[in-house]
């Protein structure tokens, strides 16, 4: 049985090999750890990184421990979906990074959307 961190850099490189952020419409790349979550906005054919958040930028130590995971995922979408529009980009192209869009990454995306950003 294949285990799951080699099955999930092999979904990572099969989504990479199709996704690519440009300069008018940057990837938006998830990493998801056990315990937090986040987040960059990069450029691919400049490689450069327009943006990055996490969620322990935004909510801190005290009220991390009262929210569940999920909350703070759609906060930091709220939030990096606040700071893109204000770097001017209304579009962006979303990369999961291997993870199912489920739970923690749906929350996430909900949350982008919710701060007005089309992917």
């Amino acid at each position: 049985m294949i285990n799951k961190r080699a099955a999930n850099i092999r979904r990572k490189i099969r989504i990479r090999g199709k996704v690519t952020g440009i300069a008018a419409r940057p990837r938006l790349a998830v990493f998801r750890s056990a315990r937090h979550i986040y987040v960059q906005l990069i450029d691919d054919s400049a490689g450069r990184t327009l943006a990055a958040l996490n969620d322990q930028k935004i909510v801190g130590a005290k009220i991390k421990t009262k929210n569940k995971k999920t909350v703070d995922a759609a906060t930091v979408g709220k939030t990096m979906g606040a700071e893109i529009l204000k770097k001017g980009y209304k579009k962006i192209v979303f990369d999961r990074g291997g993870y199912k869009y489920h739970g923690r990454v749906k929350a996430l995306a909900e949350g982008l959307r919710q701060a007005g950003l089309d992917f």
